[in-house]
Formats: structure tokens, C-alpha cells, sequence
């Protein structure tokens, strides 16, 4: 069995696009608070791995999880709480590049498979009236770093490198293999 360990509607459509669906989805309950000094990249493959562990499953399925950071300098930008902190991370990110990591972990009984992915994104110098548009949207919600670049926010981001989709929350070329090699059957 296939289960994937996230409640997120973008990967689970991710995950579509390589031909893989879930036998069943199981959002891991986990606290996501960063310890103190630590860094964005290593936190975010903490919290894929962490997420994979306490999803419950028999040894023989396969649990797929990951986590998604938006990362300005050493600085964590998680999941915003409210309108207010996300303008607060708007303003922060507007006509600054930032990293944002995506960590993958693939579990199958006591194996462990993981993979993280960094890209770089610019978001344009926004006006107060840009952001006060895109907070009106509720796109914020739920998403590192308070945007999605796969909705409204798409328009506030001129440049990026690295991967799409592992911005959107599901580096899809890594995550294929990471599933393949847990002899999980994709399209692509």
C-alpha cells in the first residue's frame, strides 16, 4: 500500500502528474517548531523525516512525506499565523531573492529514503497595494513563507532557478525516484 503522509491538495495533484496515487492519505500530527539556531535546510529534511516516522503503517507499505521552507538568509519563514505575519513575511521577501527547500522522505518499514531540493525565487519589489491584493486573495494560507507560486502570487515572481515543482511543495524528478526506489510503480 501506497500511503502518502501529507494533506496537502498540491501534492497529491503533484503526485498525479507522475501517475501515482495514494491508497490512502494520513496526515502526520508533528511539532513543526524549529530549534533554537537551526538552520533552514537541515530543519526542513528533520521535519520530512520526522513527519515519515510517525505516520503509522505496516512494514511492507510505503509512506511518502515532505516538507516545504521558505528560507530568507538564516531566517525560517513557516506557515504564516495570520493576515498580519503574512505581510510581515511579504515585505520581508519583496525584491529579495530567498531559498526555498523542499525535503522528501520515503519510508518503508525501517528504511529510510530521503532527498531535499533547493531553488532560488525573486519576488519583485511589491507595493503596499500588491500585497494588500494578495492577502485579499486567502492564497496565503497554509503555504511557507505566506504565497504560492502556483497561484495569484505566480504574477509577483519574475525569476526563479531550481525546480517549479519543488517550490509548489513536491520536487516531482526526485520524488520519482526516491518512490521507484521503494518499488513504487510511476508513469514517468
Amino acid at each position: 500500500m501506497f500511503i502518502l503522509g501529507s494533506g496537502s491538495p498540491r501534492r497529491k495533484e503533484l503526485l498525479a502528474q507522475i501517475g501515482v496515487v495514494a491508497d490512502e492519505i494520513r496526515a502526520p500530527d508533528i511539532d513543526e517548531t524549529p530549534r533554537p539556531a537551526e538552520l533552514p535546510r537541515p530543519y526542513c529534511a528533520r521535519m520530512a523525516r520526522e513527519k515519515a516516522r510517525a505516520v503509522p503503517a505496516r512494514k511492507e507499505d510505503v509512506v511518502l512525506c515532505a516538507d516545504t521552507t521558505v528560507a530568507l538568509g538564516r531566517r525560517i519563514l513557516g506557515k504564516p499565523a495570520d493576515a498580519d505575519e503574512a505581510v510581515s513575511f511579504l515585505k520581508a521577501l519583496s525584491g529579495r531573492r530567498h531559498r526555498v527547500i523542499t525535503a522528501v522522505a520515503v519510508r518503508q518499514g525501517e528504511r529510510l529514503l530521503e532527498r531535499d531540493v533547493v531553488s532560488v525565487v525573486r519576488m519583485k519589489s511589491l507595493s503596499e497595494q500588491d500585497i494588500a491584493f494578495y492577502i485579499a486573495t486567502g492564497d496565503w494560507q497554509g503555504k511557507a513563507g505566506g504565497y504560492g507560486i502556483q497561484g495569484p502570487a505566480g504574477a509577483l515572481i519574475p525569476w526563479i532557478r531550481g525546480s517549479f515543482t519543488g517550490i509548489v511543495g513536491l520536487p516531482l524528478a526526485e520524488t520519482a525516484n526516491l518512490l521507484r526506489s521503494a518499488g513504487v510503480k510511476v508513469m514517468i
